[in-house]
């Protein structure tokens, strides 16, 4: 029997897939966002962009930002009562309005 693959990006065929659309080279705009400490973004992973992408897990929690760590952002998001910190890169974060 052949092992089955437990990698990062498994069982993520659905939350990553893009629309028809959306499909192709992201646009340099989502890479150059500047976010300011305490701004609350949403975590919408850009599946074509594999650097500073967060777990399939989080992709569409809302969080608040807590600093930077080099071009990632530190976001903070409560997952039932435990505080957790991601380490995001523009790509994946997008503005709640």
């Amino acid at each position: 029997m052949v092992k089955r693959s437990k990698g990062i990006r498994s069982k993520s065929r659905h939350i990553l897939r893009k629309k028809p659309r959306a499909r192709g080279i992201s646009s340099i705009t989502k890479a150059l966002q500047q976010f300011e400490t305490g701004e609350s973004v949403s975590v919408t992973i850009d599946s074509a962009v594999h650097k500073g992408m967060p777990h399939p897990r989080f992709q569409g929690y809302t969080g608040k930002i807590e600093g930077m760590q080099g071009n990632a952002y530190l976001v903070g998001i409560t997952v039932g009562k435990k505080h957790k910190t991601l380490i995001v890169r523009p790509e994946h974060l997008g503005r709640v309005k």
